[in-house]
């Protein structure tokens, strides 16, 4: 061991553990920069960057670990994480299937993670591969979640009752929100809507201390106050070339539409990149939020821009001219964007607001970063306050923009994404119109979803919870339906 990873690596260790990681990567830096060719200063980074959401910095740290010990097991593994948070599913697989290989509890960590590879990526005939092989990984208390999800297709009642046995009994509180929103989404699929929505609700009520929608939502009604004045800033660096970006809320059919513009050759997909949350919380560090964006200057702005592009074109498809940002936070950081990646194309995405709420709430979201998921209420006023600046923050903000609602995309594909790819500059293609074709993998709550054609299933779904919604919700469907109307 040498003096640095004496120094530092106790500390490290100590600072992950305790889930300090602003601080652990503060460590590790130090670290790396006193001893570039220490693989555990490295991997300590890149583990500090994984647990504040950094992918793309956790992936540049571990290409650098990579060069200086590339048999190294603790490389692998944690490369095969960030790969498949990625999307970069063949990568995930490659890099884990050795690991698994022993009778540790490494082995153990690296067939849980292929599984969920496997499983995100669909490779569904992998997975049961996989589930029929003993290993290590067997006497796990994870292991009964992923053969209850082996048997959901063809024992889903069975699937669903072991599923809800876990999320009652398990120890572990991921495991049980895992397992349990495993099981609300197989007792929907059978009809079982109350059984589903109560289940839902006790899932999110166990997440944690009741969230603050108030303070989530403060970004958005000080931006609608400024808003009303017009654009109180003139952004500093150049546009921006061959960027767009998704602007809505989760399950409003993103997925599907960045499924069917990447397969346009000149559109790559870059998924929910955290480029967009970086540059907000860049800039509440700078203290440039709100009005004081006027006072954001040019070096800063461009510095930040570029901060952004940087990792977003280490994602960008080869060959691509164009990058599509799926990510779902931009749309309370309007003037952030405009003001760091002016000319950006903003999609804004739209469905009706009961579907939309149903399917967030009986899914899986993380509860620190999501509460506002737990309750319809919560979801309401979150719709509630996205609906009070979009689009016309767009139009104020000088954003080009389409506006694309779901249930118009479903029945005419060809004029929805025929829209988005003109506000490119781009014209049709007729892989566009066949999503299900596109191999790249989804890493959302879409994931299996988005390899079907184009349907309209999921239209008109809240309606197997139509108790759940009073008169409060009229005024919000009331919106949705003229905007139909006025298309």
């Amino acid at each position: 061991m040498s003096a640095a990873d004496a120094q530092f690596g106790p500390e490290a260790e100590r600072l992950l553990a305790a889930g300090r990681a602003a601080e652990a990567l503060q460590v590790a830096e130090a670290w790396c920069a006193r001893a570039r060719t220490s693989v555990a200063a490295w991997l300590a980074r890149a583990s500090a960057d994984m647990q504040l959401g950094r992918m793309d910095a956790a992936d540049r740290g571990l290409e650098a670990a990579e060069r200086i010990a590339p048999r190294d097991r603790r490389v692998a593994f944690l490369r095969g994480l960030v790969d498949q948070h990625l999307g970069r599913t063949d990568s995930s697989v490659a890099r884990l299937r050795p690991l698994t290989a022993g009778d540790g509890a490494d082995a153990v960590e690296a067939w849980l993670a292929l599984a969920d590879s496997l499983w995100i990526g669909g490779r569904t005939d992998e997975l049961r591969e996989e589930l029929a092989r003993s290993g290590p990984w067997a006497a796990d208390p994870r292991h009964a979640m992923w053969v209850a999800r082996g048997a959901s297709a063809t024992d889903p009642e069975g699937a669903a009752t072991a599923l809800r046995g876990i999320a009652e009994s398990s120890p572990n509180p991921v495991l049980r929100r895992v397992a349990g929103f495993d099981a609300v989404q197989l007792l929907d699929r059978a009809g079982r809507f109350r059984e589903a929505l109560d289940l839902a609700g006790r899932l999110h009520r166990d997440g944690g201390p009741p969230f603050d929608v108030e303070a989530f939502l403060a970004p958005v009604r000080m931006q609608r106050a400024l808003l009303e004045g017009g654009r109180w800033f003139t952004p500093q660096p150049a546009p921006v070339e061959g960027l767009a970006m998704l602007v809505a809320l989760p399950r409003s059919g993103t997925s599907l539409l960045e499924q069917m513009l990447d397969a346009h050759p000149a559109v790559s997909g870059i998924g929910e990149y955290e480029g967009v949350r970086l540059m907000g919380e860049s800039l509440a560090a700078m203290d440039r939020t709100g009005r004081a964006l006027s006072q954001l200057s040019r070096p800063d702005a461009i510095r930040l821009q570029r901060a952004y592009l940087d990792d977003a074109l280490r994602r960008r498809r080869r060959g691509a001219r164009w990058m599509l940002d799926k990510t779902l936070r931009a749309w309370r950081l309007l003037p952030a964007l405009t003001a760091v990646l002016p000319g950006t194309r903003c999609l804004h995405v739209v469905r009706d607001p009961r579907d939309m709420a149903i399917s967030i709430h009986l899914s899986f979201f993380r509860p620190d970063r999501d509460g506002w998921t737990a309750s319809l209420e919560m979801l309401r006023r979150v719709v509630e306050a996205r609906e009070s600046i979009l689009p016309e923050a767009l139009s104020t903000l000088g954003l080009p923009h389409e506006t694309v609602v779901y249930e118009d995309l479903v029945a005419d594909p060809a004029e929805g994404a025929g829209r988005c790819l003109r506000l490119m500059g781009l014209s049709m293609e007729d892989a566009v119109l066949r999503p299900q074709d596109n191999r790249r993998t989804v890493h959302t709550l879409s994931h299996a979803q988005v390899r079907q054609p184009i349907n309209s299933s999921s239209i008109g779904r809240w309606r197997n919870y139509e108790w759940a919604f009073g008169p409060e919700w009229d005024a919000l469907v009331a919106r949705h339906e003229a905007r139909r109307a006025s298309r």
